[in-house]
Parts: structure tokens; C-alpha cells; sequence
């Protein structure tokens, strides 16, 4: 199915994706590993935006038995005691880090006023799943021992999937977490219909990319029913936390957004999606040149805020 995207993106979109473009071809997949991490770190850095004033961001790491996880804890000049937030980078489970999303993250931080912990999962084809989302929970178990303060989770792309194993996970969990924020995240819905077809070839992400993303993950295996691979598989929707979802229209992860927040609902939870209007995947790079990156980056900080205070912002 084509899609006519001069339609759909403005002008202020095209030239993100142009800018994106030159320095993170659409062809990346087919490079070496190493090579496609070369190329997005290199984009990441020339779209970096600084951090705000009076931030302060700290570098650690969470021990476990066997490896260490590195973090990057934000501080806002005055810290709102609310809640803390357990950020989860995308990346297609191959790339990115702590520098890749470190200003987004200092951002949101300063924004809500919440301390922001960037969480440095492992990635594959070195570490095949579950290390991510191993990661993930031992980042969750350090916060709950280490945080007083509720624990809000909050990913974009393929940690907007972590993010959401994790909320599945820990239900019935002394400290479970209060909210989730997912921005345009991959949560295993049907890749036959919606948007995995009405935007298979989208500008920043197709459908030849997450085929690509969702082989080296899983190194072969088939775990396509394993819930903290895919939340969507999960039989049981009941108890999750608030749930806010964010997703752009040009994408083809889009669908995932609605059939997560029905699911949620109908098991009688709390949830949220809103599709962004022409944006794409990718976008909260673009979130200081394009109008509607920036109103839904305001979004999402806004659903940051509220869910961390215990409101439901819709």
C-alpha cells in the first residue's frame, strides 16, 4: 500500500527527516553493527540540544551478579519529590546508550522537576533477549531499594517496550510503579493490518527495519509469545499502571498505541493514546525545529508531571 507522505508531513517534518537523513541513511541496516552504531551516535551528537540551566546529571551504575549496568541520574535544580522517573532508550535494541538520548532526558527532568534515571541496558546481537529487559527489571528493583518516591517508567521505540515489560512484570510488586509513558513504542500488536501496513515504508522506520530489529533480537529464537519480549502477548491486562501512550501517524509502530490502550481499558485499567499528527518515528530529536514535535514533547512532559503526582491528565 502506498502511502502519499507530502501530504501528511510539512515542511518543517521533510527537513528533520532530510537532516536525519544525511546523517543516518535509510539504508543503515544493511551496514556492519558497529557501523550503524557509528552512524547514530553521529546523529545523535548533531542533534544534540544541550541541557537546561541548573541540571546536574551524575554517571553510576547498578551492580548485579554477573555485570554492571550503567546509569546517568538527572538532577533538577529543585528537585519535586513526587515521583522519579526510570527513563528507557530507543534504539531497536542495537543502539544508543546514555549519550544518545542524554538531552532528552535532561529535559524531561527539568520540566517535571522529577530526578530522571537513563538506564544503559544491553544490547544485541552481543546480549540476545532477555538481557534487555534483565536490565530493565534490575534497574527497577535498584530504584524501589534506592527511591523513597513513587516510580514512574517512561521509554521511547524499543524502550517504550521495555518500559511496559517492566509495568507488566511487576504487578503486585511492593512497589509498583505508578504510571507508564510510551512514546511511539513496539509492543507486539498485529503487523497485518493498520499501520504495519498503511505505513510499511514510512520515512525513518519500515517494515524491513523492524523484520531486521526483531531477528537480531531474539538471535533466531522464537519467543514471539514471551510477554517481556512482547507486552501485547501478555493474556492478562488487569492491574496495570496508568498508562499514557504517544505515537506518530507516519510510523508503523502507530497501531500498537490503540490496541495497548484497548486492552488496558477493557481489562479495566487506566489508559491514554494520542496519534501525533504527520510526525514520524523518531521525532523527539526534532522536538526544538518542528511545531509539532515540540506541542508533543509539551505532551509528554505534561503526562510525566501528572502521572508522577497520582492526576490522570485526560
Amino acid at each position: 500500500m502506498t502511502t502519499d507522505y507530502s501530504k501528511l508531513i510539512d515542511a518543517e517534518t521533510r527537513a528533520f527527516i532530510e537532516r536525519t537523513n544525511a546523517y543516518y541513511p535509510p539504508d543503515t541496516i544493511d551496514y556492519t553493527i558497529t557501523q550503524q552504531r557509528e552512524i547514530y551516535d553521529r546523529m545523535c551528537r548533531e542533534f544534540f540540544a544541550g541541557y537546561p540551566q541548573g541540571m546536574t546529571a551524575q554517571d553510576s551504575a547498578i551492580e548485579t551478579p554477573t555485570h554492571a549496568i550503567p546509569i546517568r541520574i538527572y538532577r533538577p535544580a529543585t528537585p519535586d519529590a513526587s515521583a522519579m522517573v526510570l527513563y528507557f532508550h530507543g534504539g531497536g535494541f542495537i543502539l544508543g546508550g546514555l549519550e544518545s538520548h542524554d538531552d532528552v532526558c535532561a529535559e524531561l527532568c527539568a520540566r517535571t522537576g522529577y530526578e530522571v534515571v537513563s538506564v544503559d541496558y544491553r544490547l544485541v546481537p552481543e546480549h540476545i533477549h532477555p538481557a534487555a529487559f534483565n536490565d530493565a527489571m534490575g534497574a527497577f528493583e535498584w530504584a524501589a531499594s534506592t527511591y523513597s518516591q513513587p516510580i514512574l517508567l517512561c521509554g521511547d521505540s524499543a524502550g517504550g517496550n521495555l518500559a511496559a515489560a517492566v509495568a507488566h512484570h511487576t504487578r503486585g510488586h511492593a512497589r509498583a510503579p505508578i504510571g507508564q509513558v510510551l512514546i511511539y513504542p513496539g509492543l507486539g500488536g498485529d503487523v497485518t493490518k493498520g499501520s504495519y501496513v498503511t505505513h510499511a515504508d514510512a520515512p525513518m522506520l519500515t517494515m524491513r527495519d523492524l523484520l531486521f530489529y526483531k531477528d537480531i533480537r531474539t538471535g533466531g529464537a522464537d519467543v514471539s509469545n514471551d510477554v517481556s519480549y512482547m507486552p501485547m502477548r501478555d493474556p492478562d491486562f488487569s492491574s496495570l499502571p496508568a498508562t499514557v501512550i504517544i505515537t506518530a501517524e507516519c510510523d508503523p509502530l502507530s497501531s500498537d498505541g490503540e490496541a495497548y490502550r484497548d486492552r488496558v481499558r477493557a481489562a479495566g485499567g487506566k489508559a491514554f493514546s494520542r496519534e501525533e499528527t504527520g510526525l514520524v518515528h523518531g521525532y523527539l530529536r526534532a522536538r526544538h525545529t518542528v511545531e509539532r514535535a515540540r506541542a508533543s514533547f509539551t505532551r509528554i512532559v505534561d503526562a510525566v508531571k501528572a502521572l508522577g503526582k497520582g492526576e490522570w491528565p485526560y
